[in-house]
């Protein structure tokens, strides 16, 4: 288990010291009791042994009793899914504008 932020890795190795799989960034999202990360990462393809595509996950972790434990996570499969999201953001982002305590910010109009 991790006691900073900074430990909180996705990278997994086997028995035998593979890495099965690998984290290729991870950025700081929110920090905190609890905090939310970004990671991008392949996993190992035991068939050929190579990596395979990129992949993204979002991970929220809670610190208690000093130690942060991953809560919930959500897996990102694929470059096609990461753009289909981000467009929707955008989408909504420009639909909805920033909001602040449920209500609609003020509009420049």
């Amino acid at each position: 288990m991790a006691e900073t932020i900074n430990e909180i890795t996705i990278e997994w190795t086997d028995d035998d010291g593979k890495v099965l799989v690998k984290e290729l960034k991870k950025e700081v999202l929110t920090s905190g009791a609890w905090s939310t990360i970004l990671f991008a990462y392949q996993d190992l393809e035991r068939a050929s042994g190579n990596y395979g595509p990129v992949k993204f996950r979002v991970g929220r972790y809670q610190k208690r009793n000093g130690v942060f434990r991953p809560h919930s996570k959500f897996n990102i499969s694929s470059v096609k899914q990461a753009k289909q999201l981000i467009g929707l953001l955008n989408t909504w982002i420009e639909e909805y504008g920033d909001q602040v305590g449920g209500e609609a910010a003020e509009s420049d109009e």
